[in-house]
């Protein structure tokens, strides 16, 4: 299923986007959406990919949960754009054991924290500066429904993670926000990535059909309303308003895109 937007031509003219991660998912979504409205786009990858189809994007081959990453990422920043508008941090991802909280060691706690939570604290803290002196910039965490479903037995520390970032980047609008600079997470739900359509093709090894093993995940976050996953085309459609001047007064917002998964108000 594939989805086409209008592209709102040069709508980015001129701005300078640091995306992470946007090589696959929904990072590559959201690069590709900006980069076709006229942004200059610098995105993240541990490794380069030889077959990136998006012209005129800049990469920078850092690894953002190590502080020698995202040194080596504000350097590139300074080199390649000359400067920030826009800051999305897409990076994140689970890699714990089943077996619930005590299968969880204190680097599997570590590590989680490191992707989904530190990772954005620490290009924040390098970035937020050229911001400040320009007094203008936004930045959007990509966040998490787990954060307030969170599931005990698989994802309990990415869970967490997604939590505390949240709950940082509400504390950061409203230090920044008065200096021009606006501040918002994105809660995705289940999004079909590659990396969701390789675990559909895992399970679907033991469900018989991948249409089976699609319905097993769904039926796992308690049923997805709209009745199938969302889009990484959808997600990166929220990210370009929310960067964009038509959202100038949204800061210090959580925007879920779940298909009315999260049961609750």
């Amino acid at each position: 299923m594939t989805t086409t937007y209008a592209a709102y031509e040069n709508e980015f003219k001129g701005k300078r986007a640091l995306i992470t991660g946007g090589t696959k998912g929904m990072g590559y979504a959201i690069v590709k959406r900006l980069a076709g409205a006229g942004a200059t786009v610098l995105t993240t990858a541990r490794t380069i990919p030889a077959d990136y189809d998006i012209p005129g994007v800049h990469f920078s081959q850092a690894d953002i949960t190590k502080p020698e990453g995202t040194a080596l990422l504000v350097d590139a920043v300074q080199e390649k754009l000359g400067g920030i508008d826009i800051l999305i941090n897409t990076v994140g991802g689970s890699s714990t054991p089943p077996g619930g909280a005590l299968a969880l060691t204190e680097d599997d706690w570590l590590t989680a924290f490191n992707l989904n939570l530190f990772g954005s604290v620490r290009l924040d803290r390098n970035l937020l500066p050229m911001m400040v002196a320009q007094g203008k910039g936004v930045i959007i965490h990509v966040s998490s429904i787990q954060r307030k479903m969170p599931l005990y037995e698989t994802t309990l520390a990415y869970a967490a993670a997604k939590a505390a970032l949240t709950n940082y980047s509400k504390g950061l609008s409203k230090e920044f926000s008065p200096q021009g600079i606006r501040v918002n997470t994105i809660a995705p739900g289940f999004i079909q990535t590659e990396a969701a359509d390789r675990m559909i093709d895992r399970i679907a090894t033991v469900a018989g059909s991948r249409e089976a093993a699609l319905q097993e995940l769904m039926n796992s976050l308690g049923g997805i309303p709209i009745g199938r996953p969302g889009l990484p085309e959808e997600v990166a459609e929220l990210a370009a308003f929310l960067v964009s001047d038509r959202a100038a007064s949204i800061t210090g917002s959580e925007y879920v895109i779940d298909g009315g998964t999260v049961p609750t108000v």
